[in-house]
Order: C-alpha cells, then sequence, then structure tokens
C-alpha cells in the first residue's frame, strides 16, 4: 500500500493506494479562495498553508485508514514551486523515517501523463497489466495552468516529448484572457462559465502555429488578439458581449490543442489517445476531444475530473505504474527538482 503526498503548488493532498484495489481514499485542502484574493498563486502563502496542513490530513488519513499496511511513502519532487516541493518531501522522508519504509519520489507530469487510467486500474486491477499492455504506445496530452504537453508513452512505459509550448500554455493563455476580461481567478473556470451562453464563432481569434509539419503550440498571439479586441469595444460593449467573447477565445485554444493532437496522432502507430491536467477538467474540451477520438478510431482515456488538477491519488499512482521514471533509488537524500521535465 502506498502513502503519497502531493504539494507542487497551492493544493495538498495525501492518498492511499492498494495496488490490488484502486485508491482507497483521498484528501485534498484547496487554496484557490486564499489565492484569489491576489489574483494568482503567492508562493509564501502557498508554502505557509502546506506547513499548516499536512499534520491534520495526515492525521486524518490514519484514524481512517491506518498507516499499518503502508509500504511505501510517495511525494512529488518536482516540477512545482520549490519551496512547496520542499514541504512535501520532507514530510514524506519523514513519515518514511517513521514507518521505516522507502520514500519514492514522483514526476508531477509524469503521474499527469498516467492519471487518465487510474480508472481502468480499478475496474479490473488483476487484468491491468495486460489491459495497459494493449494501450501503449500512447499519445497523451497534459494540459495545465503552466504546461501544454503532448507526449507518447511507449511499451516500456517510457515517455518521449513530442511537442510543447513556445510561449504561454493553454491553461495560463485563459487565465490571462479572464484577466484581460477583468473576470478574476482562477480564469479559467470563469471563461468556461460565461462561453456555456455565447457563440463560439462570433470572433475569429488566431489558432496558433498552423503547419501541419509543426506540432507545437503558441498562444502569446491569441492573448494579444483578444486584448486588440477589447480595445476597440467600449465597456458596456465588453460586458454585452461577455459571453461571446469567452466562448469565441475558448474555441480557439480548444482548436489550437486538438489540431496538433490530431497531426500527431496520424503519424505515430498509436493504440490509444488521453488527455490531463487541471483544463482537462473544461466539459467543452473534453467533448472535442472525444469526438477527435471518434475520428481517428482510437479509444480515449480522459483523467477523472478530481484527478485533472493537482492531487495525490494521480501521484500514488504513478508511484506503482511509472516503473521508468519514478525515484526508488535516492531514498532519503531524495531532492526537490522544480524544473524536472516529463521525459525520461
Amino acid at each position: 500500500m502506498i502513502l503519497a503526498l502531493e504539494s507542487s503548488c497551492d493544493e495538498t493532498a495525501v492518498a492511499m493506494f492498494d495496488p490490488a484495489k484502486g485508491l482507497l481514499s483521498e484528501w485534498i485542502h484547496t487554496q484557490i479562495a486564499l489565492h484569489g484574493q491576489h489574483g494568482g498563486v503567492v508562493p509564501d502563502l502557498a508554502t505557509r498553508e502546506h506547513l499548516r496542513n499536512f499534520a491534520p490530513m495526515l492525521e486524518r488519513a490514519k484514524a481512517e485508514l491506518g498507516f499499518g499496511g503502508v509500504t511505501a511513502v510517495a511525494v512529488t519532487s518536482g516540477p512545482g514551486l520549490a519551496a512547496c516541493l520542499a514541504v512535501g518531501v520532507s514530510a514524506a522522508k519523514a513519515l518514511a523515517l517513521g514507518l521505516e519504509v522507502p520514500v519514492v519520489g514522483v514526476n508531477h507530469l509524469r503521474a499527469h501523463a498516467f492519471s487518465p487510467f487510474i480508472a481502468t486500474h480499478a475496474e479490473d486491477p488483476i487484468r491491468f497489466e495486460e489491459t495497459l499492455a494493449g494501450l501503449l504506445p500512447h499519445l497523451g496530452l497534459i494540459v495545465s495552468g503552466g504546461n501544454t504537453i503532448l507526449c507518447e508513452i511507449d511499451q516500456e512505459r517510457k515517455i518521449r516529448l513530442i511537442s510543447t509550448t513556445r510561449d504561454d500554455a493553454a491553461g495560463e493563455a485563459l487565465d490571462k484572457g479572464a484577466k484581460l476580461l477583468g473576470l478574476g481567478y482562477p480564469g479559467g473556470p470563469l471563461v468556461e462559465k460565461f462561453a456555456l451562453d455565447g457563440n463560439p464563432a462570433a470572433y475569429d481569434f488566431p489558432r496558433g502555429l498552423g503547419r501541419r509539419d509543426n506540432l507545437d503550440f503558441s498562444f502569446s498571439g491569441l492573448k494579444t488578439s483578444l486584448r486588440y479586441r477589447i480595445e476597440k469595444m467600449t465597456e458596456d460593449e465588453v460586458r454585452l458581449e461577455m459571453s461571446n467573447l469567452c466562448a469565441s477565445y475558448q474555441q480557439a485554444v480548444i482548436d489550437a490543442l486538438t489540431r496538433k493532437m490530431r497531426q500527431a496522432s496520424e503519424v505515430g502507430d498509436y493504440k490509444s489517445i488521453g488527455l490531463s491536467g487541471g483544463v482537462a477538467n473544461n466539459m467543452a474540451f473534453r467533448d472535442a476531444v472525444s469526438s477527435l477520438g471518434k475520428r481517428q478510431k482510437l479509444p480515449l482515456y480522459l483523467a477523472l475530473p478530481r484527478h485533472t488538477g493537482d492531487n495525490s491519488g494521480m501521484i500514488a499512482f504513478a508511484a506503482w505504474v511509472d516503473r521508468t521514471g519514478a525515484d526508488r533509488d535516492s531514498g532519503l537524500a531524495l531532492e526537490i527538482n522544480p524544473n524536472a521535465p516529463v521525459y525520461n
């Protein structure tokens, strides 16, 4: 049984995972309300909250499930905010010492890459290894506030980077767009909320790099286009057109993401595709990728909504499933790596 800790940014999370059963329970403390007062994540405040919340959350986990069966403590060692990562790694080392079990360092991005398979494992843990083997190589799209990554998981579960963004990440573009529109923080969910009543074809925003021979993403031009559009409108016009602006802006992000994913799927011999990361919780985006999977005749694996953002469930799962990426050898010498890459 694996006890996992996550503290890469502004979520304090704990989970317990049994390879024979799946995730037994997950606990999470979000800091959205706190950072919303400042318009974004404040690293010092996030670190303070992790220090404050890990102890009571671990006490709750111990009271509900007990630590007697724990055979390893997994923890996010990177990428992320350095001070936040340090809190989690220090707590994990202390737990591992007290429980006399190994500590396993987990790459946060790799955990996102494997997170679409958590539900598959839960459905049939006994046959999961066989099932996963039949889904590899796998094309994964990780979309969050800080990352936009296309990657491949091969038959040996090694991860190869296919492409990433040249500037802003997709989630960052949504947050910045929301800020330009005066919507507040967190921006992505607010853009999605207004977009529900809007026309996605009302405004023609750019879709980034359009060349088929280039799979990289770019969203800086989209943000600039929105700013120019708003500057030509009065405050009343922006308010009246808010739903259409949000729907069109969001659709431009979705089109750019799905186009590159489609292009990548056409040049690789993939057995499945997957979607993960915080932006993967956007329902319009999930629907678009679902449609892509049907058109490409590839089975689609979506991370469950509770596993799209920062969470410890995916950290626990990755500590078990990621044979080539999890750090099992460093022990108490495990160090944080704020800039850790997704690839092997």
